[in-house]
């Protein structure tokens, strides 16, 4: 087995990084914030980049997304191995090939950075609107939550859907994880080697349309035929969570990371527990952690697996001694009785009471955040277990937000800070296009990898980007970075335009005794005396080190 290099790049990187390897066909269509994947794939097969089985994945793109996913079916029904990157309204384009795909059994993956999707306004941030729209295609779905992850599932996803027949998606949280750049323990040719079952694509291939081999395939069927044959496709649905977690076991033996359908994280005699996925699980994982050492009682459950899902496989997950259950959903569904991750956990326990499985229901609430890339932080992690131990817990709640029209939003102490005091955080303001940005990313791929230290950066700019203001977040330090938020607490603030000064508070986030590093146009004799004197008193009452460029 060959040694596992570390690298640090971003989640795009990581998933292409498999994607390309594990694919023969890729279609491709540009659409934000999951066009790097097909880019990185693009360039490699121009450079004679091969896949694992030493040839060159054709790399095509299309006119539309549609396009794209029909190219994938395609390919699929030749017996080859495909797969495509998508958000968004992209993904809601491919919907209709989707069904055909998942109805035909054929094996694919479509990596995806959860966006949101077009409503009242349209947002090119993350979400999970556009994914939970495609949970009836029959697709499995498989979350990561970090760019370790994204990495590592894609394979997972890769694999099961050969095992299993199931197409999969496989997506991450848009820009929160697929832009955020994190040091990462990079798999190997070997190791997908030791994960793909060449049985499992001979049998593929041995299913592909050849004129050699004659096989009718997409008819049309009437009343008397078609309900019958659409129930065909039970036990490959019914095997898929066993397949999917037997493809994790494997995982785990061979690279040494454990997955499960369901991953539990906190006291193991928890009483309030919050079920999520994707990036945000990361963030409450932080949470508990913290709050546990401080003697709390608290768990949280990261969905892994959420289609097909696997009811038991999440009663088991959570812990006997748990008295109440917050569901929270990165999406919004109007007129529904709930979100869908809530209410596929409330029917998940209200199955099992009413089998006879259980002997009763823990509270159950559900809950709204992170639209459109809001912030969520270990501060609104708390709230979300504070409003447990209410005497009348709020339902169909929000949290993150100050929701003023129908008062759903719960409160939460922003000061609540989880922060490890070992980690540098470094804030930088930039203006849009002037190098700030690509500067940073060098930066912490430096640090990342000529260091021994962990490293995270995540950069802030609004769809404008040119011309915009841009904030840098970094962080590194000794050990690994679950920090999927950004930096209110900073031991180095940087401005790169003096005009900032004037506009933007940029010190409020700044430590006592932070350094403040400041590109000005005045020599160093006269820097201070230009300062506005806000930023003079905020300078002088947080002892800060001031150094002028």
């Amino acid at each position: 087995m060959s040694k596992r290099r570390m690298v640090t790049i971003d989640g795009n990187q990581a998933a292409a990084h498999v994607a390309h390897a594990l694919s023969e066909v890729i279609a491709i269509y540009p659409i934000t914030p999951s066009s790097p994947m097909g880019e990185w794939s693009d360039e490699w097969s121009a450079g004679g980049r091969a896949n694992l089985w030493g040839t060159v994945p054709h790399v095509i793109e299309m006119q539309s997304e549609g396009g794209a996913c029909a190219s994938v079916h395609g390919a699929a029904m030749t017996g080859a191995l495909t797969c495509t990157f998508t958000a968004s309204q992209g993904l809601l384009l491919m919907i209709p090939t989707m069904f055909k795909m998942a109805g035909e059994l054929l094996p694919a993956v479509f990596h995806i950075t959860a966006r949101t999707v077009a409503t009242h306004a349209l947002s090119i941030f993350g979400d999970h609107s556009d994914v939970m729209a495609c949970r009836a295609t029959g697709f499995g779905m498989l979350a990561s939550g970090s760019v370790q992850e994204a990495m590592d599932l894609a394979l997972v996803a890769h694999a099961a859907t050969l095992e299993s027949r199931v197409p999969f998606m496989h997506y991450f949280d848009g820009f929160r994880t697929s832009h955020e750049v994190q040091k990462i323990e990079e798999l190997t040719f070997d190791d997908m080697r030791a994960m793909i079952d060449p049985q499992a694509v001979a049998a593929h291939r041995a299913r592909a349309l050849t004129p050699d081999r004659p096989m009718l395939r997409g008819t049309a069927q009437n009343p008397d035929v078609f309900f019958q044959a659409r129930e065909t496709v039970n036990p490959f649905y019914n095997d898929c969570p066993a397949v999917v977690q037997r493809v994790m076991d494997r995982f785990a033996q061979v690279v040494g990371r454990s997955y499960h359908l369901f991953d539990y994280v906190g006291a193991p005699d928890a009483e309030r527990v919050i079920v999520l996925m994707g990036s945000g699980a990361e963030v409450a994982h932080e949470a508990v952690e913290a709050l546990n050492s401080k003697g709390e009682k608290v768990g949280i459950v990261k969905v892994r697996l959420y289609r097909p899902w696997a009811p038991a496989a999440l009663l088991a997950a959570i812990p006997p001694t748990v008295k109440a259950v917050a569901v929270l959903d990165r999406t919004k569904e109007p007129g529904a009785a709930g979100e869908p991750l809530y209410k596929d956990v409330l029917g998940a326990f209200a199955e099992a009471v009413a089998s006879g499985r259980r002997t009763g229901l823990p509270r159950i609430v559900g809950g709204r955040y992170g639209l459109s890339s809001k912030e969520f932080t270990p501060a609104m992690v708390k709230g979300v277990y504070d409003n447990l131990v209410a005497p009348a817990p709020k339902n169909h709640f929000t949290i993150g937000i100050h929701e003023d029209v129908t008062h759903s939003s719960l409160s939460y102490d922003p000061k609540f800070s989880t922060e490890d005091p070992g980690v540098v955080r470094a804030l930088f303001y930039g203006l849009g296009a002037d190098g700030t940005v690509g500067a940073n990313k060098n930066s912490i791929k430096i640090i990342g990898e000529d260091t021994p230290n962990f490293a995270q950066g995540y950069f802030v700019y609004d769809s404008k980007k040119a011309g915009s203001m841009t904030v840098s977040h970094l962080r590194f330090g000794p050990k690994p970075i679950r920090s999927s938020y950004l930096i209110t607490e900073a031991n180095f603030v940087a401005c790169h335009n003096w005009a900032f000064l004037e506009r933007y508070d940029m010190l409020s986030s700044a430590l006592p005794g932070a350094v403040f590093l400041l590109n000005t146009p005045y020599p160093a004799s006269e820097t201070w005396d230009k300062l506005p004197f806000e930023v003079q008193q905020q300078i002088i009452a947080k002892k800060l080190k001031l150094y002028a460029i």
